[in-house]
């Protein structure tokens, strides 16, 4: 009983040690973002409480330095990729989970094959290709790349999710004259609220964070989200650091919130889904 009890504080107390290493940073994010250039300047201690807080950082930085516009962006760019990818995805799922046919396995195994390729082997391909299709400097260019770089990981996942549900929805569906899309709307997709609410927010988050793919294919300054927004806020000799820890939490604030909202969603959706392949 000992034995046990020395078990369960040093439990407690290392995993408190390990939130509070996790938050240290975001914390001095937080305090930086709320103080003036001079406090910075004058203080080294980045991990002290502001002495004066100043909440003008935050509308300099959505207003001044533009991540107003650089959000609205990014949620142009992010909600048509996301239900792109997930309608997508799920119609190759759905074919994968329940129709038998010889190459099946084999679909499945380069769906998966593609999830293993670095980003940065198809740099060069993937500009070369959008600048003969015309898709360099386009709002729908880095949409459809972010949809066809998210179907492998979305396919696999909600591929798996289905075939935990019993074949025999779909063969009496089938027996009533029901057609494969109307099963595939009205009988499976209802069934995969959770790992469809799991799934979005892993790729909402995912998309909302990109950096490579629209430093490579968006050049014009209208059209980029906040991640590109945050490094144009960096000086070439100066640095207003709480202008980028104002930025910075912006643009954390939206996936965290959406986590939040899903978050009960995202539990079940992701305990589920891994439990069978």
């Amino acid at each position: 009983m000992r034995h046990i009890k020395i078990k369960t504080v040093f439990f407690y107390v290392f995993g408190t040690l390990l939130v509070a290493l996790w938050l240290f940073p975001i914390a001095i994010a937080v305090f930086t973002a709320f103080k003036s250039m001079d406090e910075i300047m004058g203080n080294p201690y980045m991990w002290k409480i502001p002495e004066r807080w100043v909440f003008s950082n935050f509308v300099y930085a959505w207003h001044n330095a533009g991540m107003g516009r650089y959000v609205l962006n990014t949620f142009v760019i992010t909600v048509p990729s996301l239900v792109g990818t997930l309608f997508v995805s799920s119609l190759g799922a759905f074919a994968l989970a329940f129709y038998k046919f010889k190459l099946n396995r084999t679909v499945l195994i380069i769906f998966i094959s593609g999830m293993l390729i670095p980003f940065q082997m198809l740099l060069i391909p993937v500009y070369r290709f959008s600048d003969r299709a015309g898709l360099i400097n386009t709002m729908h260019g880095i949409i459809l790349f972010h949809v066809a770089f998210q179907l492998g990981f979305c396919t696999f996942f909600l591929r798996n999710f289905m075939k935990q549900i019993p074949f025999s929805l779909i063969e009496v569906s089938r027996i009533d004259g029901t057609s494969d899309f109307t099963i595939y709307w009205r009988i499976i997709l209802p069934l995969c609220v959770s790992s469809f609410a799991a799934l979005s927010v892993l790729e909402f988050t995912w998309i909302w964070n990109d950096l490579l793919w629209a430093l490579i294919l968006l050049q014009s300054d209208k059209l980029k989200p906040v991640t590109l927004g945050l490094a144009n806020m960096q000086g070439q000799y100066v640095t207003n650091y709480n202008m980028i820890a104002a930025g910075s939490i912006i643009a954390a604030a939206v996936p965290l919130a959406v986590f939040l909202l899903f978050q009960r969603y995202f539990i079940d959706g992701m305990t589920v889904g891994a439990v069978k392949g």
